[in-house]
C-alpha cells in the first residue's frame, strides 16, 4: 500500500469513528426520533399543583416516565377545565410535536388558567384533567387538591411546553 493509500484508509476511518461518535451524541439528545414509541398512558406518572397559595391560577404539572425505555409524548400537555370545550392553548403558539422521555425522566410545564385581565365570562370549574398526549384520557385534579377551595378561575387559559426542568 502506497503511503497516499494508507493516509486515505486512515483519514477515512477517522471520519466514520467521528461520524459515529457524533451521530450517537446528537441522538441523545434530540427531543424525539421516528424510532422512539409513544408513551403507554400506564407507563406516565401525571402531577399538578398550585405553584404557591399567592398564585392560584399558575400551575405546575409533570409528566414521569416509569419504564426503563425512552417514549415519546405530545410536546403540548393537554389539560382540560372540568366540563368546559377545549384546552388550555400552547404559549408560544405551536403545532403538535413529539417530546422524548428518557428512561425515569420527567418533564414539567406551567398552566395559567386565567391569562390577562379576567372577564366577566370567567368561568370556576371544579376540576382540570392533565395528559401528556391528546390520545390519553389523563389524570383528574380536584380543585380542592389544586389549593382552590372555591374551584379553578379559567379564563383563556394557557400552557407551556414540556420542558426538562421545573424552572
Amino acid at each position: 500500500m502506497t503511503s497516499t493509500a494508507a493516509l486515505f484508509t486512515s483519514t477515512a476511518a477517522a471520519l466514520v469513528a467521528l461520524t459515529s461518535l457524533t451521530t450517537a451524541t446528537a441522538s441523545a439528545t434530540t427531543p424525539a426520533t421516528s424510532a422512539t414509541r409513544p408513551c403507554p398512558e400506564s407507563a406516565l406518572k401525571i402531577t399538578a399543583s398550585a405553584l404557591t397559595p399567592q398564585h392560584p391560577d399558575v400551575l405546575r404539572i409533570s409528566a414521569t416516565n416509569r419504564t426503563t425505555t425512552p417514549c415519546v409524548i405530545d410536546r403540548i400537555p393537554t389539560v382540560t377545565f372540568g366540563d368546559l370545550d377545549g384546552a388550555a392553548q400552547p404559549d408560544p403558539p405551536t403545532e403538535s410535536a413529539p417530546y422524548r422521555l428518557a428512561p425515569g425522566a420527567t418533564a414539567y410545564a406551567t398552566v395559567r388558567t386565567v391569562t390577562g385581565r379576567p372577564s366577566p365570562s370567567t368561568r370556576t370549574v371544579d376540576y382540570i384533567t392533565v395528559a401528556a398526549d391528546p390520545a390519553h384520557h389523563g389524570r383528574r385534579f380536584d380543585a380542592a387538591a389544586l389549593g382552590a377551595p372555591t374551584g379553578i378561575r379559567v379564563w383563556s387559559p394557557t400552557t407551556t411546553w414540556w420542558r426538562p426542568s421545573a424552572g
